[in-house]
């Protein structure tokens, strides 16, 4: 059972496609001891949970998520 739970709202104008961006790794995720979550709420915000057994799954799994929910971002940028 995960000891450990962070949870983040972003708020953007290109919630769906980040989260489209997304779907593979969360489909793939391959760590037992941490589960990730995402989904849109709205047309704008989008929603990362990521639950873990220990802190050091918790800071993995957030650093490789928080780093492609950024990239993601970044790119819708860069082609609008």
């Amino acid at each position: 059972m995960p000891q450990h739970e962070a949870l983040f709202r972003f708020t953007t104008d290109h919630a769906d496609q980040i989260y489209r961006s997304l779907l593979p790794e969360l489909q793939d995720e391959v760590n037992p001891r941490s589960v990730t979550c995402c989904w849109v709420e709205g047309t704008d915000t989008i929603v990362l949970r990521v639950e873990a057994q220990d802190i050091a799954a918790l800071r993995a799994a957030l650093n490789m998520f928080l780093r492609l929910v950024s990239i993601a971002d970044e790119m819708q940028q860069i082609s609008s």
